[in-house]
């Protein structure tokens, strides 16, 4: 699976965070759309928002981690724009 990971979406599995399984950052700007099913999207503070089919999400380069927290399957489109993060 890990090698699955790093040829369809190379850079993801670095971002990952070992010891808070699914959290993960990237240096994009993240636009999520829920095509069908239900998520939660758990953000960087510990807060979580429950998403439906047709919310949308737009993250710049937010700590996350995604949940399906139901026995259904979840489509998500997501497009990420890749950018630099910059230190105040």
């Amino acid at each position: 699976a890990l090698e699955e990971l790093s040829t369809r979406l190379p850079g993801l599995a670095e971002a990952m965070e070992p010891e808070n399984p699914g959290m993960h950052t990237t240096d994009t700007v993240d636009i999520d759309v829920v095509i069908s099913g239900e998520v939660v999207l758990e953000l960087d503070d510990g807060s979580e928002v429950q998403l439906k089919a047709g919310d949308c999400v737009i993250q710049n380069g937010t700590r996350h981690a995604w949940r399906n927290r139901t026995n259904e399957p979840v489509v998500i489109f997501v497009a990420l724009l890749g950018a630099e993060r910059k230190n105040p």
